[in-house]
């Protein structure tokens, strides 16, 4: 016969993978969705780099778009399994480290945190295209809200520290009111969704076929419009990541082992429809699709059909958005950072790892995250071109982070992973796993995360050097990749794991047949 195990509480969970509960358990299925949806955030996101995917690949770069999705939806799979195997803080980090070792959890959580930290300096400087086309007061420094002149840029910091100062406060408040905040937030952010694809459906002025057309591209050299559409599916690259950052709550939501990996997966799929459908309606709605669609973005489109009035009321949804995603990625990073530091796996680990007893927050993570990223803003006064180079690059950590996680994934699987006992959740019921279908899908998004690194950090001057005057930035990828390696090998902390991992963990709590 078989006994089922009696129901237990998720601090147990921890319990059993050598932690105690420090942080407070309190989020809901969407608290954890709205974590990893404003990571992703498409209404900041596309209103930024619509242009750019179109004036790479013409309104046929549309397709980019879901094949990007399939690809991610790929590893969104395999994390939905470890989040629910290993419901911790300091998902990539954790679960890089329990399934490759130490080395390979280290450089992975090294890669995500840099990345997180020029993510988020990186939206949080979307306000100055924002603000100041809302009302001219927010142009606080100079005339020129353009971001590539001297006073644009100056006020962009000014913005940027200012929002990133309101995110650290309500990071170290606690998470409690992070979610609530968050959660009004996504909910602005998705009916300013709704309400764009809706207003651009109505005023369409050609049909769904645009997606075929492949004129306005930038074929250049030889390959063709082949070359084109790859360059352009970096848009979509750039947009669909963060969707992990359920896992990273792991530790503050109610029954991880089940929500987490569900709304990892509907994070993006929601973020995936919800974007899709707005980039076919622009095309739909431009009044040209010519030079001044590629030059104007999304915002021309939404102008062009909007108005003056409403216009401004969508800008104002979009300032929503871009709060709320910088507010995301600081949380997530946060988290990150205090699970390392937990593992005395980063410098001042003692001070990192604190976790207020009244808030229940990591406050020396959010605060030294806030100050990291208004150093990065400080690029962008001196040379824009630098900072929108860096706002790419750390694109390619995030890729390499996630194959962290499912490179030596794979190595298990082949190796039996999973194996044990069927694995459960907190009210007894079997966890989200793949099955039979494990190494085939956890194949395949080795060989998509891999294309997207080479992709992405291939040396294109249309992307990292697209004023022509810095040469050197085209190599910027592979240039980046090797200075950060150098310098985690540098940072590696020579001490043992406090809590070292010979092999995979056992999957627990379970039912066991005797």
């Amino acid at each position: 016969m078989t006994t089922t195990q009696p129901r237990h509480h998720d601090s147990d969970d921890l319990a059993q993978l050598g932690y105690q509960p420090q942080l407070r358990r309190s989020l809901g299925t969407f608290a954890s969705f709205a974590a990893g949806f404003s990571f992703v955030s498409i209404l900041t996101t596309i209103f930024q780099l619509f242009g750019l995917g179109y004036s790479l690949g013409g309104a046929a770069f549309f397709w980019t778009w879901p094949l990007v999705y399939v690809g991610q939806f790929l590893v969104a799979l395999c994390f939905a399994e470890m989040a629910a195997r290993y419901p911790i803080s300091g998902a990539i980090y954790q679960w890089s480290r329990r399934l490759g070792g130490e080395v390979v959890g280290w450089f992975g959580g090294w890669f995500m945190i840099l990345a997180q930290i020029v993510t988020a300096a990186a939206a949080a400087i979307a306000l100055q295209v924002v603000l100041p086309t809302v009302w001219s007061g927010f142009q606080i420094i100079g005339d020129n809200p353009s971001l590539t002149s001297s006073s644009g840029a100056a006020n962009a910091v000014l913005l940027g520290t200012v929002l990133l100062i309101v995110t650290t406060t309500i990071n170290c408040i606690g998470v409690h009111w992070m979610s609530r905040i968050n959660a009004i937030g996504v909910t602005c952010e998705l009916v300013g969704v709704v309400a764009v694809i809706g207003a651009l459906a109505m005023h369409a002025q050609r049909g769904p076929q645009v997606v075929f057309d492949t004129s306005h591209a930038t074929t250049t050299g030889s390959g063709g419009y082949l070359g084109a559409f790859i360059v352009s599916g970096l848009m979509a690259a750039y947009v669909m990541v963060g969707f992990g950052s359920a896992g990273e709550l792991a530790e503050e939501t109610v029954n991880p082992r089940r929500v987490a990996p569900r709304t990892i997966r509907f994070a993006l799929t929601a973020s995936a429809v919800g974007g899709g459908l707005m980039l076919i309606t622009a095309l739909m709605a431009a009044p040209t699709l010519g030079e001044e669609l590629a030059a104007g973005g999304l915002p021309y489109v939404l102008q062009s059909v909007l108005g003056s009035f409403w216009g401004k009321v969508l800008l104002v949804d979009v300032a929503v958005a871009v709060f709320i995603c910088t507010l995301a990625i600081q949380t997530a990073c946060s988290r990150l950072i205090f699970s390392m530091a937990r593992d005395h796996r980063l410098p001042f680990s003692d001070q990192l790892s604190r976790v207020n007893p009244r808030t229940q927050a990591p406050v020396a993570p959010a605060v030294l995250i806030g100050v990291l990223c208004v150093a990065v803003l400080l690029v962008n006064v001196g040379n824009p071109a630098i900072f929108a180079t860096l706002a790419s690059v750390c694109i390619v950590l995030i890729y390499l982070a996630y194959l962290s996680v499912t490179v030596p994934m794979l190595y298990q699987r082949l190796r039996g992973w999973p194996h044990g006992a069927t694995v459960r959740d907190s009210e007894g019921k079997p966890v989200f796993t793949l099955g039979r279908w494990g190494v085939p899908i956890n194949a395949a998004a080795v060989l998509y995360g891999g294309a997207m690194v080479i992709n992405l950090a291939w040396p294109r001057a249309e992307i990292y050097d697209p004023t022509g005057q810095s040469p050197l930035l085209q190599w910027a990828g592979p240039i980046t990749i090797a200075v950060v390696v150098i310098a985690g090998i540098a940072c590696f902390p020579r001490r043992a794991h406090p809590r070292p991992v010979t092999a995979v963990l056992p999957n627990l709590p379970a039912t066991k047949g005797i």
